[in-house]
């Protein structure tokens, strides 16, 4: 008999933990008991956390994605690529025909 993996059971425990989690809110938003947090009812307390979870969230991620934006340095034109791939790919066309004419005279002095 194999024990459980270590995946399978952070797996499971994730699971669990999510559906009582979900069990939880729904209760205390739709059949919310009578307390209170900071003189506010428990339902519209928990409506008022989602919502600064979810706009911090959402803003977050686009600040982020705004310095990332702000601070990259822009890419090279697409000209001084091509310019440069021009200039390697003659690099090797003259190399390979360095080497073709080594071959060949190499060639032709083993049948002299």
């Amino acid at each position: 008999m194999q024990g459980v993996s270590k995946d399978r059971l952070i797996g499971s425990a994730i699971l669990v933990v999510s559906i009582v989690i979900i069990v939880v809110y729904l209760w205390l938003l739709f059949m919310p008991p009578q307390w209170e947090i900071r003189g506010m009812k428990i339902d519209i307390f928990l409506l008022k956390l989602t919502a600064a979870v979810a706009i911090v969230g959402v803003f977050g991620i686009l600040a982020w994605i705004g310095y990332t934006l702000a601070t990259t340095p822009p890419p090279k034109p697409i000209e001084e690529i091509e310019k440069e791939l021009e200039e390697e790919l003659k690099k090797l066309e003259k190399e390979l025909e360095e080497k073709e004419g080594e071959k060949t005279g190499a060639e032709a002095a083993k049948s002299e």
